[in-house]
C-alpha cells in the first residue's frame, strides 16, 4: 500500500464550476453590464441621427466614429491599468463616459454636427476598459487548468450578450419612446456596471509592477511579425462585425420593420454566445494557431449565404451561422497573443487586440453606411471582411506557429506582481 497520498482532483471544466469560484460570477456580470454601452450607444447613435434629421450617411460615420474612438484609446487605458491598476482607470473613465452620452441628445446633428461629432469622440475615448481588465484578472482568479480554460471561453463567448441585449434593447426604448432614452438606458448601465467591477476586491487589489525589462520586450514583440499579423487580421473581423450593424438597419428600412435592426445583430451575437460554450465545454485537438484558421474559414463561408437570401427570417437565421465561429476565432486570438505578450504588460496587450477589432469594426460600420443604398453590396462587405482576415492569417501562419510554441495549449502565464484574491 503506498503511503503517499492520492493527487487532488482537478477541477471539473464546468460552466458551474466556474460561476461559484470566487468573485468570477460578480465581475463576468458587471463587466458584461459595464460593457452594453459598446453594443448600445453605436446603434443608438445611428438611429439618433437619422431620427433627428441627420440621415444614415451622417449617422453611419457618427456611429463608426464612437467604435473607432473606443478602439484606438483602448492601448492608453491598457498601459495606464497595467501601471495604475484598474480602479483608478475605471471608474473615472465610466463616470466621463456615461456623463457624454446623456448630453449628446441635446446636439442637433443637423445645425450642429461638430458639436455632435466631438461628443461623439469623447465618448468613445472615454469607455472604461473593462474587457481587458477581466482578461488580465483571470490569472489572479483561478490556476492554469481546464477550469480556466472554461473561464476563458464562458468570457469570449458571453460577450456576445453585450450584442445581443444591446441593440434589442436599443431597439425596444427607440420604438416605445425615443433613441434619447436608449442613450440615458446605456450611460445608466454602464456606470453601474462598471462600478461592480471596479469595487470588487480582485480589481481594487489587481495591479501589475512595471519594470523596464518588461517595457523592453513589449515593444519588440508589438513589431514581431507574427503578432503585427494577427492583430491586422482581426480588423478584418471587426470589419465584418461593422458591416453587419449597418446592414441590419438597411434591411429594416427596407422591409419596413424597425425591430430588425435589433434583431439581426441579436441573431449573430447568440449564435456567437453558443459557438462559445460549445467550444468551451471541451478541450480541442491541434494548436491554437490551428484552430484560429480552422475557424477563420468557417466564419468567411457563414456570410455566403446572406449574397443570396432575402427575406428577412431567413437572413436572420443566417447570420447566426457566421457569429458561432466568431468567439472560437476571438478566443483562440487571445490564447495566441497571451503566448507572444512578455510579463508584465497584459492589460496593454490584450487591449491591442480589442484595438484592432474595434478599428475594424469602425471601418466596416463607415464604409456600409455609404454603401446603404447599394443592397448587394451591403450585404457582400461582412464576407469581404472575414476573408480578408483569413487571408492574412494564411500569411502569417508560420509566424504565429512559431511564437505559440513555447507553450502549451490552455496554460497562461500568470503576470509578475498580481495577487490571488
Amino acid at each position: 500500500m503506498s503511503l503517499t497520498a492520492p493527487p487532488a482532483p482537478a477541477p471539473r471544466a464546468s460552466y458551474a464550476a466556474v460561476l461559484s469560484s470566487p468573485y468570477v460570477a460578480r465581475l463576468l456580470g458587471g463587466t458584461l453590464t459595464g460593457r452594453l454601452p459598446n453594443g448600445m450607444a453605436p446603434v443608438a447613435i445611428l438611429l439618433w441621427t437619422s431620427a433627428a434629421g441627420g440621415g444614415i450617411a451622417f449617422g453611419g460615420p457618427l456611429s463608426a466614429l464612437y467604435s473607432l474612438a473606443s478602439a484606438l484609446s483602448q492601448p492608453v487605458k491598457g498601459r495606464l491599468m497595467d501601471g495604475y491598476g484598474q480602479t483608478a482607470v475605471h471608474l473615472p473613465a465610466a463616470l466621463l463616459n456615461s456623463f457624454l452620452l446623456l448630453t449628446l441628445p441635446a446636439a442637433d446633428p443637423q445645425s450642429r454636427p461638430a458639436l455632435a461629432t466631438a461628443i461623439v469622440a469623447a465618448a468613445g475615448l472615454t469607455a472604461p476598459p473593462l474587457e481587458a481588465g477581466l482578461r488580465a484578472l483571470w490569472p489572479s482568479l483561478l490556476p492554469p487548468s481546464p477550469l480556466r480554460h472554461a473561464a476563458l471561453a464562458l468570457d469570449t463567448g458571453s460577450q456576445g450578450l453585450v450584442y445581443i441585449v444591446g441593440p434589442l434593447l436599443v431597439a425596444v426604448l427607440t420604438s416605445v419612446h425615443s433613441a434619447s432614452l436608449a442613450l440615458a438606458a446605456a450611460a445608466a448601465l454602464g456606470m453601474a456596471g462598471t462600478a461592480v467591477v471596479a469595487c470588487a476586491p480582485p480589481s481594487r487589489r489587481w495591479h501589475l509592477a512595471q519594470s523596464a525589462r518588461a517595457a523592453g520586450p513589449m515593444r519588440r514583440q508589438l513589431r514581431s511579425p507574427g503578432l503585427v499579423l494577427l492583430l491586422l487580421s482581426l480588423t478584418g473581423t471587426g470589419f465584418s462585425i461593422g458591416a453587419l450593424n449597418v446592414w441590419a438597419v438597411t434591411l429594416a428600412e427596407r422591409h419596413g420593420q424597425d425591430l430588425l435592426s435589433g434583431i439581426v445583430p441579436a441573431a449573430f451575437a447568440t449564435g456567437s454566445l453558443i459557438g462559445g460554450l460549445v467550444y468551451g465545454r471541451r478541450t480541442w485537438c491541434g494548436t491554437a494557431v490551428g484552430q484560429l484558421l480552422a475557424a477563420g474559414a468557417a466564419f468567411l463561408a457563414g456570410w455566403t449565404p446572406l449574397l443570396a437570401l432575402h427575406e428577412p427570417p431567413s437572413l436572420t437565421v443566417a447570420v447566426a451561422v457566421p457569429g458561432a465561429f466568431l468567439t472560437v476565432v476571438v478566443g483562440c486570438a487571445y490564447a495566441t497573443t497571451d503566448d507572444l505578450a512578455p510579463r508584465g504588460r497584459t492589460s496593454e496587450a490584450y487591449a491591442w487586440l480589442i484595438l484592432s477589432i474595434g478599428v475594424g469594426q469602425a471601418a466596416g460600420t463607415a464604409l456600409s453606411g455609404r454603401l446603404a443604398g447599394h443592397p448587394l453590396a451591403s450585404a457582400s462587405l461582412p464576407a469581404l471582411g472575414a476573408a480578408f482576415a483569413l487571408t492574412v492569417l494564411l500569411t502569417a501562419r508560420p509566424s504565429l506557429a512559431c511564437g505559440g510554441r513555447a507553450r502549451p495549449r490552455g496554460r497562461h502565464r500568470r503576470p509578475r506582481g498580481s495577487r490571488r484574491s
